[in-house]
């Protein structure tokens, strides 16, 4: 990644602008061709270091306002397992593995949006049933402070 990616990164991470032609003034801002734009874009989609370049739409404002940390106690050998079929279901926007303690046995943790709670319960309980973990606590969003990307 050189400067030119850096700053169309930067150009681009807060949304484009809703257009024919939206690379046409970041082409022109770093002085190169629209298609030179794109093609870096992909490449970068290609690389990996652009994960995905779409719509980012606040579910909040949409009414989804169910938001909900699932934690999940799972055997330490049965992770990498555990942790596949959960970042499968389309519901689970998030699935990370975090360290267990002596306070808080939960290691595997998944982010589910819906409308409502009974909604999140659901889909906390299929997860259940197609992992066979069944020790998992389910916490609430109560006030989102701050949300956004990762910023370069």
């Amino acid at each position: 990644m050189d400067s030119i990616d850096r700053q169309i990164i930067k150009l681009t991470q807060d949304g484009i602008s809703i257009e024919s032609e939206p690379f046409k003034e970041i082409a022109r801002h770093l002085n190169i061709s629209e298609n030179e734009v794109i093609q870096r874009i992909k490449h970068l989609q290609y690389q990996g270091v652009i994960r995905r370049f779409g719509a980012s739409i606040g579910h909040r404002v949409i009414g989804i306002t169910a938001n909900a940390m699932c934690t999940w106690n799972v055997p330490d050998e049965r992770v990498e397992d555990i942790g596949a079929i959960m970042a499968g279901f389309t519901e689970v926007t998030h699935c990370y593995e975090r360290p267990k303690n002596k306070e808080w046995p939960f290691n595997l943790y998944t982010m589910v949006h819906a409308y409502t709670h009974s909604e999140c319960e659901k889909i906390a309980a299929q997860i259940s049933s197609a992992t066979g973990i069944t020790d998992y606590k389910i916490l609430f969003s109560e006030k989102e402070f701050k949300k956004t990307g990762v910023r370069i």
